[in-house]
């Protein structure tokens, strides 16, 4: 029997991928027989996620996606692709009175801009095969705000919009588009004294099921959306937050 949710030989583009999220999506696809084109601005980063991937078909590019020149060039030089998860993002949080227009510009540009640009030189390029899956990494952020996050919270309420849009766009192509939305991922944030541990703990209990999330939960559900058994979704923001937004 053919396993549907097998991913093998498909090959799938990951942005973001030197770290974190993305690093774990290109670690955890290729393990199960993907063959991933990785991209990420720093060199060093991207290259220590390389060296954990299975497999022998598996490249890397490394791109400022905050560049047009830098996304067409990523998108010019990949192959056909089965897969696309769009995970490059920044976060910065500040009450909005502190924002400055440079600010703001960035974090649109990094979140959501970059994201509209790939896809439409990946369409120009016809580089996005019949049945490709096109996957977002949103936030929870997107429907459920804090204090301090207003800019961030509105990018990735624009990442939402566009997944589903050009889901309707692209659905004659059989070509899906879905976003996961992920609430508190424990990354390597954590061990840069960048977030108050003691706040952390506190937050933790809005959680029900009693712990953030790990970016192979993240991995995971990517995995199913880039799979043929995800073949009916499309235009789907899927929340994967441990029971956060119940409360």
């Amino acid at each position: 029997m053919e396993n549907i949710f097998s991913i093998k030989n498909k090959k799938i583009l990951v942005t973001g991928a030197s770290s974190g999220i993305g690093r774990q999506i290109g670690i955890t696809c290729s393990a199960l027989g993907g063959e991933m084109i990785l991209t990420a601005r720093n060199d060093k980063r991207l290259g220590e996620t390389s060296a954990q991937l299975s497999g022998l078909n598996n490249q890397t590019i490394v791109a400022d996606l905050s560049l047009e020149a830098e996304i067409n060039n990523l998108a010019d030089r990949c192959p056909p692709l089965d897969g696309v998860v769009l995970n490059a993002g920044l976060v910065k949080i500040m009450p909005i009175k502190f924002f400055k227009p440079a600010s703001v510009e960035e974090l649109f540009s990094v979140n959501i801009q970059s994201s509209i640009l790939l896809i439409n030189r990946l369409i120009k390029t016809r580089k996005l095969n019949p049945k490709a899956s096109i996957c977002f990494i949103s936030s929870i952020a997107s429907l459920k705000s804090t204090s301090g996050n207003a800019i961030y919270s509105a990018t990735k309420g624009a990442v939402n919009s566009f997944s589903r849009a050009i889901a309707l766009e692209l659905a004659g192509k059989q070509i899906r588009s879905n976003a996961i939305l992920p609430g508190f991922i424990e990354t390597d944030i954590l061990s840069k004294d960048i977030v108050n541990k003691e706040n952390l703990e506190t937050h933790k209990k809005n959680y029900p099921l009693g712990r953030f999330g790990k970016p192979i939960d993240v991995a995971n559900l990517a995995v199913y959306l880039l799979s043929n058994a995800s073949n009916w979704m499309t235009g789907s923001l899927l929340t994967l937050d441990g029971g956060y937004s119940l409360k």
